[in-house]
């Protein structure tokens, strides 16, 4: 099964010039969603995660699996306003705007975890980044044990190696260059 060509591209969305990446093409395989559960598993199992922390919303379709198979916590990352309890939260720059993440104060995570932050895509990293900043920061978690997985990549956007740059683990399962 090969996962890339299930993923398929649309141009010009959601703005001009942006080549998007539309994984429920994939969601629609269920060859390709178990191949891409498989392979992300994999990562984590290889990690020794304790944790997933998955970035809403398409990081939930693949977090939650993989934190039910494997048995572990699964801590959500949301938009404003999602969560019912006091958060920490960060700004950030998008390929195409701004956001802000929201997590929980009373998120169960400690300085010995190793956390695997799961989404779908990695373009131009600030969400990522920015995910895995705040959990570094306000956990006091080392870098080094921190992991960012996603199924995509886009090398040519620059996110995965400015995360690296950063400090932070990075694997994704396939990547998308000069396409």
């Amino acid at each position: 099964m090969d996962i890339k060509q299930s993923i398929r591209t649309v141009p010009d969305f959601p703005i001009e010039g942006i080549q998007f990446r539309d994984i429920t093409s994939l969601l629609e395989s269920p060859e390709a969603l178990n191949k891409a559960l498989i392979d992300m598993t994999a990562s984590c199992m290889m990690f020794n995660a304790t944790k997933i922390v998955a970035i809403e919303s398409r990081g939930f379709i693949f977090g939650s699996p993989i934190a039910r198979d494997m048995e572990l916590p699964l801590i959500l990352v949301r938009k404003p306003g999602k969560l019912p309890n006091p958060t920490y939260q960060r700004s950030y720059k998008l390929e195409y705007g701004e956001a802000t993440i929201h997590i929980q104060h009373n998120s169960d995570l400690t300085k010995k975890d190793k956390i695997v932050i799961i989404d779908d895509l990695i373009a131009t990293g600030g969400t990522a980044k920015a995910v895995a900043g705040l959990i570094s920061q306000c956990w006091n978690i080392p870098k080094e044990n921190i992991l960012v997985l996603a199924l995509v990549d886009l090398p040519d956007l620059g996110g995965s190696t400015m995360i690296k740059e950063t400090g932070f683990n990075v694997e994704t399962i396939i990547e998308f260059e000069g396409e």
